[in-house]
């Protein structure tokens, strides 16, 4: 696994390598991971279940993305790829500047190499472009794709050029049993008060998450409904912006402002409101909707990016038009909606054993939906045909200096982007011819134990 984004940095791109890596070990499968070093957290480092990770010392520019010199990496990534005896480099996240280099120098070394993208980029913009282009560069020899929605695989194959059949969905996952809802009995006593409804809101303050929807809807639900009050989570740029419209509007008592939480916090401030609403403007898929479903909250979304293939239509309502308009619509929606589930159980009462709250209804779902153990499982096929690819279609180094030129997989680059690739290509050829012959010869380098999991 390589990638610029890992522990101790929290984030969705993280969470899916840990936990995709802890099931790999289970299942018997020696996995690494290599990541940038994160202030005095440098060389290599165990974490649970004996997985090892490579801190490289590498120059981080920013958000915590290392600085990109496709050539310099080539001998310590080399040096790890053979010491390690790796058969499979998977990188995480097309924005790292890590998981380019890996696919490159992977495929230079003939090592089945995928690439799973977590996020949708436009192509509206010059940093997006010139990602997009490094994007294709990289990818040109990769094996497979993987995508965490159809919606990020239809953006994934635009934007490197690959075929659809190249590109395989596997989503993200939860570990349902760090996001139960309320015991049963905390259930019944909230579901009989009417008294009040809690919105929660947890996301990171930027614009694309949809913070400015947010602060024109609050006002007018706070005034629309009495009972209405809002906790919200996070930290952002925007964070003043939400100080100042609470302010404004006298609404310090109905709206809760917690800043950034740990994440092993998160289901706790999720089970203090009854929805959970969520005004993204881009999403490629949404776990943090996942979290909050199994932590049995109604969700209020908007349907961008890959949202709707997230929930059953039964846990949701959604916002079909970005606008505040529409979410105070759908936030008025899913209130009547709380109270039918409510007024459902509340008749079932005397009948528990049959029928469960929808809390736990919906937690139970999730946990049947969205576990490890089936990413796991779908990403090793994924693993198998990248390494059977790789065995009966080995190319020559001059066919690969060919296919970064000749772009097998469309027409879309000009010539100067096809004699650059190429050049590169060459460049990092030669480079590898150099250590395997002359500076660090393969027989020359030590290989890893691999240690036996303890029973």
């Amino acid at each position: 696994m390589c990638s610029d984004f890992f522990y101790p940095q929290i984030g969705g791109v993280e969470f899916h390598m840990y936990h995709l890596s802890q099931k790999l070990i289970n299942k018997g499968h020696n996995v690494i991971l290599i990541t940038h070093n994160y202030g005095d957290r440098m060389n290599i480092r165990y974490l649970t279940n004996g997985l090892k990770v490579y801190y490289l010392p590498y120059l981080v520019v920013a958000r915590q993305t290392s600085f990109p010199t496709i050539f310099a990496s080539l001998p310590v990534m080399r040096q790890i790829f053979i010491r390690e005896n790796i058969n499979i480099i998977h990188s995480h996240g097309s924005v790292s500047t890590l998981s380019h280099e890996a696919m490159i120098h992977g495929a230079a070394m003939d090592i089945p190499t995928l690439l799973t993208d977590h996020s949708l980029y436009p192509f509206n913009s010059l940093s997006h472009v010139l990602v997009n282009k490094l994007l294709r560069f990289s990818s040109t020899l990769t094996n497979q794709l993987i995508a965490v929605s159809q919606t990020t695989k239809e953006n994934l194959c635009i934007r490197t050029g690959r075929h659809p059949s190249d590109c395989y969905v596997i989503p993200n996952a939860v570990v349902a049993d760090d996001f139960q809802p309320l015991p049963f009995s905390e259930i019944s006593k909230r579901n009989k008060n009417a008294d009040s409804v809690t919105v929660v809101v947890i996301s990171r303050l930027f614009e694309n998450k949809g913070i400015g929807l947010l602060i024109q809807v609050i006002p007018s639900l706070c005034q629309k409904i009495k009972k209405l009050n809002f906790v919200i989570a996070g930290d952002g740029p925007m964070f003043i912006d939400l100080q100042q419209m609470i302010e404004l509007n006298k609404l310090e008592e109905r709206v809760e402002l917690m800043g950034s939480v740990p994440h092993e916090s998160v289901r706790n401030v999720m089970v203090r409101g009854d929805i959970y609403l969520h005004c993204s403007l881009i999403e490629a898929f949404g776990t943090v909707l996942v979290e909050a479903a199994s932590s049995g909250l109604l969700i209020v979304t908007t349907t961008v990016g890959g949202i709707l293939e997230v929930l059953p239509d039964h846990m949701a309502v959604y916002c079909h038009e970005l606008s505040a308009a529409s979410i105070i619509c759908s936030v008025l929606a899913a209130i009547k909606k709380l109270e039918r589930l409510k007024a459902e159980y509340s008749a079932d009462e005397q009948d528990k054993d049959k029928k469960l709250p929808f809390q736990q209804q919906f937690h139970n779902e999730i946990k049947d939906l969205y576990n490890w153990e089936n990413v796991a499982d779908r990403t090793l096929k994924v693993y198998h045909l990248a390494a059977s690819q790789q065995e009966h279609y080995k190319l020559s180094k001059l066919e690969k200096i060919c296919i970064y030129y000749t772009k097998k997989f469309d027409d879309d680059d000009g010539i100067f982007s096809r004699v650059l690739f190429a050049l590169c290509c060459t460049v990092n050829l030669l480079y590898l011819l150099f250590l395997d012959v002359i500076w660090d010869p393969r027989a020359k380098i030590e290989r890893a134990i691999k240690w036996k999991k303890l029973p």
